[in-house]
């Protein structure tokens, strides 16, 4: 009976270690989506001369091709942040309930 109690525990303590990897995973995804977004309309908006003093337009043109394109719009990586973040919760959640149960089944052992 041990046993089944303690995969059962190793399973909800897994998956909750999961949830919060993926979580964080997409929070960092849709983060950086937002900020590239925000520095390359700053590029446009102010142009090369005030975002690098003495850069070259071709220089700068190959700065920006660097950074990655993102082919989401900012309310879909607005959403992605909020949903990831919710999951990073209930995955935290899983996780104190896991460690609550082990904790409970420790002191009813000894």
């Amino acid at each position: 009976m041990s046993s089944i109690i303690g995969n059962n525990i190793n399973s909800a303590i897994m998956s909750g270690q999961f949830g919060l990897q993926q979580a964080f995973k997409g929070m960092n995804q849709a983060s950086l989506n937002i900020a590239q977004r925000s520095a390359q309309t700053h590029v446009a908006e102010n142009g090369p001369g005030q975002v690098l003093a003495n850069a070259s337009l071709n220089n700068l043109a190959n700065i920006k091709n660097t950074l990655p394109q993102s082919a989401n719009s900012p309310t879909s990586d607005l959403l992605s942040l909020k949903l990831n973040s919710m999951n990073a919760q209930a995955s935290a959640k899983v996780l104190d309930k896991a460690f609550d149960t082990v904790g409970t089944i420790i002191d009813t052992l000894t």
